[in-house]
């Protein structure tokens, strides 16, 4: 039997669940892209993103999705065989890394131990024994949407200033902005990277760079600039358009001012605690979950566990049949397993727009399909989150 007649929920660590006055909001005919409204609401856009991000850089969107952003924040601050240091953690920095690579940098990386976060003091000693400053550049992931690390920006910021280093310091919030407590400038993050699809609940095809006064002055003499992604050309203020490189993203860009919106009403610190909840409640339930052979955290230290996304070991259980029963007879879409861990994990994305019934929904379906597989199991999840989210309720 299938039960799958509702409304689809979707629990991929991304795209995220887009809320009904964001898909409101992109529902309207083409504007005047030259004046008016579209002209209005983008530049509202821009001035209210860096709040995001909670810096006083300078915001740039691309039509793109989070790779994209990811050439933009190089090709506009490095030039060709430079040096740069890939902090691993899971899989997204070091995709960075590689495009990097493709680009023309010199590219290094710094390995994590497996299934734990960067270790600053690492980062210290690496950077201590570059004494000619040949790494122009330190990428790192917040979260990596892969492994589920959550890493400590302010921790590796303290790191490059121990070991007195001028690299730029780039991060990836592609999986975390709006999710988790990020202060780019609070922090000394020169380059924040940002995707719509995620916590910002717009759909994908937006991608957002922040960039600090230390990026901009390296962008004056970056070569690896191209046309599409030059800074320079975006903040022309002849014509509106050439901050997208050509004709806006017009539905995009009512979606995000949207979501901006709702982010704003809510309070940015606001929405951080109510992401940290969900994931205490999804961290309870795989706890509870967990049995030998059974279900278990990637993550090995607690403190690391993103507030965003949650990747699950799935041991001796068949884990693309579990994820095949939640979304063929539930209508739940879970997250794969990705690079290393596709054959042997799932993700559960708790991103976004999310209130209390679907996050015990999302949970409870898994816990029947584990049900139905018989796969081991030593307590009801559903039960250990419930008294979870109980807590807020006071």
């Amino acid at each position: 039997m299938q039960l799958n007649r509702g409304r689809p929920l979707t629990a991929m660590p991304g795209p995220s669940v887009i809320p009904d006055q964001v898909l409101d909001a992109m529902h309207r005919p083409m504007p005047n892209i030259y004046e008016g409204s579209l002209i209005d609401t983008s530049v509202s856009v821009f001035e209210d993103l860096p709040k995001i991000a909670q810096t006083s850089g300078t915001a740039f969107m691309a039509i793109s999705n989070g790779h994209g952003a990811w050439e933009m924040a190089l090709t506009n601050t490095l030039s060709r065989g430079e040096k740069v240091l890939v902090l691993e953690s899971g899989r997204f920095a070091v995709g960075w890394g590689e495009q990097a690579k493709m680009l023309g940098a010199a590219v290094e990386i710094l390995r994590a131990p497996d299934r734990h976060p960067v270790n600053p003091a690492a980062v210290e000693q690496y950077l201590r024994e570059d004494r000619e400053h040949r790494v122009k550049a330190v990428l790192v992931v917040q979260v990596d949407t892969a492994s589920g690390v959550w890493n400590d920006i302010a921790a590796i910021r303290r790191a490059i200033d121990a070991a007195n280093h001028p690299a730029l310091f780039m991060v990836d919030c592609i999986a975390s902005l709006a999710c988790v407590e990020y202060r780019m400038d609070e922090w000394g993050v020169d380059v924040t990277v940002g995707g719509s699809q995620k916590g910002l609940m717009v759909p994908p095809g937006l991608g957002i760079v922040w960039a600090g006064r230390r990026a901009m002055d390296a962008h004056a003499s970056a070569d690896m600039r191209s046309p599409y992604w030059d800074w320079t050309n975006r903040l022309s203020e002849s014509a509106h358009y050439l901050r997208y490189c050509g004709t806006a993203p017009i539905q995009h860009i009512y979606a995000m001012r949207t979501a901006l919106d709702m982010l704003q009403a809510e309070g940015l610190e606001t929405a951080w605690a109510r992401h940290t909840v969900f994931a205490d409640a999804v961290r309870a339930a795989v706890a509870a979950w967990a049995a030998p052979g059974g279900l278990e955290f990637n993550v090995l230290d607690p403190g690391h566990r993103s507030n965003s996304t949650t990747t699950i070991l799935t041991g001796n259980i068949d884990g693309e049949r579990l994820r095949r029963l939640c979304e063929d007879y539930a209508g739940l879409t879970l997250g794969i397993g990705l690079g290393d861990l596709a054959q042997r994990s799932f993700r559960i994305g708790h991103m976004g727009s999310l209130n209390p019934p679907m996050v015990l929904g999302t949970l409870g379906t898994v816990e029947a399909a584990l049900t139905a597989i018989e796969g081991p199991m030593r307590h009801s999840g559903v039960a250990a989150a419930a008294r979870v989210i109980a807590t807020a309720f006071n």
